[in-house]
């Protein structure tokens, strides 16, 4: 139950964004606070953030160059590793420098129309990795259940549409919301307690109607998010029930290592993207909210290449074919 000075504070805070709202008054930069704490703690996220966001340029671009070497070599379709690894270097690109700069206070506002755009590039990519992981298992279903018909069911032409429909269909679903979003009015406060702009904090701020917001963002990470997650994990079940039926030890396990290295990453990935996004209202457990989102930001795109790829038998033996055939390289086997 609230104090008398605290309802005469919400009634005032409420009065005065009546009469922002009545006189047209609307925000038009937001400040980020990061994460609260001392100097010291946020000099030692900025050092994390910053060996988290080198390592993970330098694994994808690696991926980029092995797989651009390579070629063939990899049985997964390379099309898919690159446009993961390309994803991802520009998702973390899109928050943890901002997020650098916001925590050493070099860096802490932003404007709405950045806002807006920052909101729209990291959602659209999101739903793009997706897409692209939702096809990534079912080229791994292709390889494993049809291996002698592969080469011919998974071709240039069904991969390259398959990563340009990831694509396009990641920034169309998007752009409704993004659209929605940037029509809220915002009468203050300006404070975003988060180090990128994300819709749950935009939601909370706006002195607006926010429900076709809620409903938007709810119906189409059903639609993404959901339905992506339900042909993964459909693909997944036919390919792992196909890899038990083979007799030979030896062939079960050189399947095994050719896809599911994948379903760690698509398990942390569509789980905090369910977590983030698919619930009726996005107003609540802003802090929660904002740990995960963290996490999904910074951390995931690290562990791409040291799950998804540096993990794969068949990836690490054709690097290994590549040092022995260039330079007479001798690797442990």
């Amino acid at each position: 139950m609230q104090s008398p000075t605290e309802a005469f504070l919400s009634f005032q805070t409420d009065l005065n964004t009546r009469e922002d709202m009545a006189n047209g008054t609307s925000v038009e930069e937001f400040i980020l606070l990061g994460f609260p704490g001392t100097w010291h703690f946020r000099v030692s996220l900025v050092v994390v953030f910053a060996l988290t966001y080198s390592l993970t340029v330098t694994g994808n671009t690696s991926i980029i160059a092995l797989v651009w070497i390579t070629g063939t070599s990899i049985p997964q379709c390379p099309s898919f590793l690159c446009n993961l690894s390309f994803l991802e270097i520009w998702y973390a690109t899109g928050v943890v420098p901002k997020a650098i700069g916001v925590m050493l206070g070099t860096s802490q506002s932003i404007s709405f129309s950045v806002c807006i755009l920052q909101l729209f590039s990291l959602l659209s990519l999101g739903s793009t990795e997706c897409f692209l992981l939702s096809a990534m298992a079912y080229d791994c279903y292709l390889a494993i259940c049809y291996p002698l018909r592969y080469s011919s069911l998974m071709n240039s032409v069904l991969s390259a549409w398959l990563v340009l429909s990831s694509w396009l269909g990641g920034f169309l679903a998007i752009s409704p919301l993004a659209f929605l979003t940037a029509r809220l009015t915002f009468c203050g406060p300006d404070v975003i307690s988060h180090s990128i702009c994300d819709i749950d904090s935009c939601l909370a701020l706006s002195c607006s109607d926010t429900w076709p917001v809620e409903l938007a963002t709810f119906l189409i990470s059903v639609i993404v998010v959901v339905a992506t997650c339900v042909v993964t994990l459909v693909s997944y079940i036919c390919t792992i029930s196909s890899i038990l039926r083979i007799q030979s030890a030896h062939g079960r396990k050189k399947a095994f290592s050719t896809c599911p290295a994948h379903l760690s990453v698509v398990t942390i990935w569509y789980g905090s993207a369910i977590f983030l996004y698919v619930k009726p209202s996005t107003q609540n457990s802003l802090d929660l909210n904002k740990l995960v989102n963290t996490f999904n930001t910074v951390v995931t795109p690290l562990l791409n290449p040291f799950i998804s790829t540096l993990r794969n038998t068949e990836v690490k033996q054709a690097l290994r074919r590549f040092f022995q055939e260039k330079w007479n390289f001798k690797g442990p086997h």
